[in-house]
């Protein structure tokens, strides 16, 4: 087999990545090692940012989207029960964010990849990269028994953070940084109505929530807890409950609760692998970092990675800017530890730490009340939160 890219993974990056490509006349496959079904029963993010909402349009899948998708001109900060609104769509100059599922948008990139008629390779097994450094590219798969050779001039690894892109680069040849934090979040989807129209985000001496939706019928909240919880612990009472004691009095009086459809722990870490390429591989997403979800970048992320990619390979293909492929990384990496500031920022502010001293909490205190009582605050969150432009490729 022989192809343009070769892109491991199948998530939305992949999608993504691989739709863009297609589009261009640039040839692409993209081998997955789970199935489908276990591609879209991954729950994940739901907030968009609106240069990955206007990527999603030029890839030609956005139809759904628009349709479909709540578009929020802000979101709400309950801060020990006092509530205070981010009005992203003023403090911007016109920038919102659009709340629709990560699964939706794999879904959604699902039927184009299929109607366009390109190549996935789903439940591919022992998936290598091979001769990255080399003119000789390819990569290696098991399929039905049969061995498989994939040969490429580039290889886009969107296989997230346990996958065989990053573990297939010498170690010694990357930079690794890391906080691990010290709590997750339990969170759970319900079909119930959502408590406010726009995301909460709250701050309480019982730990952070996160009231958020998938639509206005189907809700996804979350809770603080320690790393050592286990979902087992948790009956739909107990979080109901526990969710109404760190909510402001007026919005616990409106939440609307119901069964959970889902109900899971993920811990929270921020992580960076530097460079994010290795001759002709390229780490894409979770594959090169990992943000905990405070700021809702994660997704986002890997969109701009996409956006990055996608265009300098174009200038590769079109006009023979092999010098561009050199700049990935470094265009990349600005951008992702902006976001790794802001998300660390969110969840130092937002949550409870048990090491906190009495100074430290002070020092919380008094700068969400130095960011949220002036307008250069405000606007600084919501320039973050809506997500920082993408970056020429010149």
């Amino acid at each position: 087999m022989k192809t343009q890219v070769a892109i491991i993974g199948a998530g939305p990056s992949g999608l993504l990545l691989g739709q863009l490509l297609h589009n261009a006349g640039i040839d692409n496959v993209i081998i997955e090692r789970q199935s489908p079904d276990y591609v879209l029963g991954r729950i994940r993010a739901g907030v968009l940012e609106q240069g990955m909402v206007e990527l999603l349009r030029q890839a030609g899948v956005g139809q759904r989207m628009d349709r479909e998708g709540l578009v929020h001109g802000g979101f709400e900060l309950a801060l020990d029960g006092r509530q205070v609104h981010i009005d992203l769509h003023t403090l911007t100059g016109g920038k919102t964010v659009m709340v629709y599922g990560q699964t939706e948008v794999t879904r959604d990139l699902m039927a184009a990849r299929r109607e366009a008629g390109a190549q996935t390779i789903y439940q591919a097994g022992d998936v290598v990269p091979h001769g990255m450094k080399s003119a000789e590219t390819f990569v290696t798969f098991e399929k039905d028994g049969q061995a498989w050779r994939l040969d490429c001039d580039y290889i886009a690894g969107c296989d997230g953070f346990h996958g065989v892109a990053r573990q297939s680069i010498p170690a010694d040849c990357l930079k690794v940084f890391e906080r691990v934090y010290p709590f997750g979040w339990l969170g759970i989807l319900a079909d119930t109505p959502p408590v406010h129209e726009e995301l909460v985000y709250a701050r309480h001496e019982r730990g952070f929530a996160l009231c958020s939706m998938r639509s206005a019928t189907r809700t996804r909240y979350y809770l603080q807890v320690p790393t050592s919880d286990h979902v087992d612990n948790w009956s739909d009472q107990r979080f109901w409950d526990e969710l109404k004691l760190r909510l402001p009095q007026d919005l616990a009086n409106k939440l609307i609760t119901g069964p959970s459809i889902e109900k899971s722990i993920a811990p929270l870490r921020s992580f960076v692998v530097e460079p994010m390429q290795y001759g002709r591989l390229f780490l894409v997403g979770d594959a090169a970092h990992i943000v905990p979800p405070t700021g809702a970048k994660g997704l986002n992320l890997a969109a701009s990675d996409v956006s990055t990619l996608f265009n300098i390979l174009l200038k590769v293909y079109r006009e023979d800017r092999l010098d561009l492929l050199e700049k990935y990384s470094e265009i990349c990496l600005r951008r992702v530890w902006k976001a790794e500031r802001f998300s660390w920022w969110m969840t130092s502010m937002l949550h409870r730490f048990d090491d906190q001293d009495a100074f430290d909490q002070r020092i919380v205190e008094s700068e969400l009340e130095y960011f949220i009582g002036s307008e250069a605050g405000r606007k600084t969150i919501a320039e973050n939160y809506v997500g920082l432009p993408y970056e020429t490729i010149e």
